[in-house]
C-alpha cells in the first residue's frame, strides 16, 4: 500500500504529463493558424510553421523528458 503522499505525487505527474501533451497540441493548432489564415495576421505568417514543428516535437517528447527527469535521484 502506498502513502497518500505517493499517490497524490503519482496522480499529479500523470496530470502535468497530459497536460503537457494537451497544452502542446493546442499549440500545433494555434501555430498552423497563425501560418495558414488570417486568424492572428492579415495573410498568415511564415513563423507559425515552425512553431508548429517545435510544439509537436514537445509535444511527442516533452512527457518522456519529464518521466526521465522524475525518474532520475535527486541530488
Amino acid at each position: 500500500m502506498t502513502s497518500p503522499d505517493q499517490e497524490r505525487m503519482w496522480r499529479n505527474r500523470f496530470i502535468l504529463m497530459n497536460l503537457l501533451r494537451i497544452g502542446a497540441t493546442i499549440a500545433v493548432l494555434l501555430s498552423l493558424a497563425l501560418w495558414q489564415s488570417d486568424l492572428f495576421v492579415a495573410g498568415g505568417s511564415i513563423i507559425g510553421f515552425p512553431l508548429a514543428l517545435i510544439f509537436l516535437v514537445i509535444s511527442f517528447y516533452g512527457p518522456k523528458w519529464l518521466a526521465r527527469r522524475w525518474r532520475e535521484p535527486e541530488a
